[in-house]
């Protein structure tokens, strides 16, 4: 006799093998009684290599990894959790990624819609829970073991990739809602991986071709990416890029672009801009777009709102740059503009009072040798401040690394000051929460080894303390768990020293000001990253800081770098 297969186990298997099938590389599971079947069909997929499972115990921190991995891999990824609080926990990454334009497919078990609203164990709406950031969600209904089910079990899994990477334009997150009785999971019957990858994107017009005749500058945020130093380079115009953008580099840069746009008068003269990507970091990109008479066109970035402040910008899918003038006096007139925004950078990019390191060459007399010698043993051995921070880690990052930037005082830092390099940068700056951050990079440092160009680089991440402690959970790896070399940076000033630069910080109470917004602690980072066995390093000088991230461990490692607040 034919032995009883499960149909909970059933369906779960060709909806993963589908979704394998169609281009999804990796899955996040979370452990739970009523996913079980998922979870299962997931472990065989990727016995058989058709996907990667990653296995997370906080589901807040699966959501995470899987919106890391999406970022790194450029395709969707599922997370596979059970039913009740578990669903809740993918919220803040479901925001995040709604917001940035992540392709995350939540895959949410659930009881059956009959026990909704009757206190039914581990029960609650799930159906429609994550709000706007699910561009398309489906609530399924338990399978029995009827015919047509495994068709279905595909069918919703082709569906959910294709809204996931066509979802509201861009790619988006989506949700899955599977109910599913008992038995919650049983023997299967091997199925045929019959379907092959598609390529699925979004049909956009031609791009707009941006004409001369006005003064532009060219603005690249988060996510803007090397598109936008190309455009910039060839039109012509002043560059100006946060350090999140990937564009930060190129002839055309302007450093120290937030003091050129308040103190030079330059932005007076502006009178068209071009913004590439999602840009967050300062309060002068924002009021330059706010005066009155400035063209704003808009290149639309993924995620689910558009940079547009005012609500005025031209938004077009892509922009492509004039042509090079035939006039000379209009190409005199546009190197003009440029190189005044260029120099004037320079200048007080070189006015800064805390140089990058100190050194040299070619010294003559014996005399400032031992001058020069004695002042960089002064440095090596010096407390590492923000700026000597920020300027160590943008050094020793190349092309093939990866940086990540929590949404700390820090990135603010290296926004002001770090010079131009062309090297991938990340953040999650749709929401510019410091949720997630260990593990958001964790899954992108993951992605990033399995492609032989970026496997043998590192994935550094900048973080401060409070960003730290608040995603602590992502250091957790549960044995046969991947361990790529990732090095997270700790700027450690005893509490969120970011809130200092408020206005009310002025004005009150000092007591009460470090209880709720400071918020001071005292916790061993040293303790924390031997629990969950991390390597670690404590690196209160300049030397120290240089050495440790020159030689990083070759997996996951922390380095603590103590800092005034």
């Amino acid at each position: 006799m034919a032995e009883a297969t499960g149909p909970a186990s059933e369906f779960a298997s060709a909806f993963i093998r589908r979704l394998a099938a169609r281009g999804v590389r990796h899955i996040v599971v979370s452990p739970g009684s009523r996913s079980q079947a998922l979870a299962l069909a997931a472990a065989r997929a990727h016995a058989d290599g058709l996907i990667r499972i990653h296995v997370r115990i906080d589901e807040r921190s699966a959501g995470f990894l899987a919106l890391g991995l999406s970022r790194s891999a450029r395709t969707p990824v599922a997370i596979v959790t059970t039913s009740g609080t578990a669903v809740a926990n993918l919220h803040p990454a479901m925001l995040e990624a709604w917001h940035s334009g992540d392709p995350l497919i939540a895959v949410t078990a659930d009881r059956p819609a009959s026990l909704r609203g009757r206190g039914a164990n581990q029960t609650t709406t799930q159906p429609e829970i994550f709000g706007p950031a699910a561009t398309w969600q489906l609530d399924v209904v338990p399978p029995t073991g009827a015919d047509d089910e495994l068709e279905i079990a595909r069918r919703v899994a082709d569906d959910a990739v294709t809204a996931a990477m066509i979802g509201a334009i861009r790619p988006s997150p989506v949700h899955v809602n599977l109910q599913f009785t008992e038995p919650l999971s049983g023997p299967v019957t091997p199925l045929p991986d019959d379907a092959a990858p598609f390529d699925i994107s979004a049909s956009f017009g031609p791009p707009l071709r941006v004409e001369r005749g006005l003064r532009t500058v060219v603005i690249a945020g988060t996510g803007a990416g090397p598109v936008a130093e190309q455009f910039a380079r060839s039109a012509g115009w002043p560059l100006l890029a946060e350090v999140t953008s990937s564009a930060r580099f190129g002839p055309n840069l302007v450093r120290a672009y937030r003091q050129v746009l308040s103190g030079s008068g330059l932005a007076d003269e502006v009178e068209r801009v071009v913004v590439f990507g999602r840009p967050n970091l300062s309060r002068e990109v924002p009021a330059l777009l706010a005066r009155p008479g400035i063209e704003t066109i808009l290149v639309r970035s993924s995620g689910a709102e558009q940079f547009d402040p005012t609500g005025s910008a031209i938004q077009v899918d892509a922009a492509e740059a004039p042509e090079a003038p035939d006039d000379s006096a209009v190409a005199a007139r546009e190197k003009d503009w440029l190189d005044a925004w260029y120099f004037t950078g320079r200048q007080l990019a070189e006015d800064d009072d805390e140089p990058a390191w100190i050194g040299g060459s070619g010294v003559s007399t014996a005399a400032e040798r031992s001058r020069l010698v004695r002042a960089e043993l002064s440095a090596v051995r010096s407390a590492v401040s923000r700026r000597a921070l920020v300027d160590a880690v943008w050094r020793a990052t190349w092309p093939h690394d990866r940086l990540w930037f929590a949404a700390s005082r820090l990135v603010r830092v290296a926004d002001a000051a770090v010079p131009g390099k062309k090297i991938a940068v990340q953040a999650s700056r749709g929401l510019a929460g410091i949720d997630g951050t260990i593990s958001s990079a964790f899954g992108f440092a993951l992605a990033a080894a399995d492609d032989p160009r970026g496997a043998a680089g590192t994935t550094r991440v900048l973080l401060g303390d409070l960003a730290f402690l608040h995603d602590v959970g992502g250091l957790l790896l549960p044995p046969g768990e991947s361990r790529p070399r990732i090095q997270l940076v700790v700027g450690n000033d005893g509490g969120g020293s970011i809130f200092d630069g408020l206005e009310v910080a002025a004005d009150a109470d000092p007591d009460a000001f470090d209880r709720v917004m400071y918020t001071p602690h005292s916790v061993d980072i040293e303790g924390i990253a031997g629990a969950y066995g991390w390597e670690f390093t404590r690196a209160a000088t300049r030397g120290d800081l240089d050495r440790a991230l020159t030689a990083p461990a070759m997996g996951p490692s922390v380095v603590e770098v103590p800092l005034d607040r």
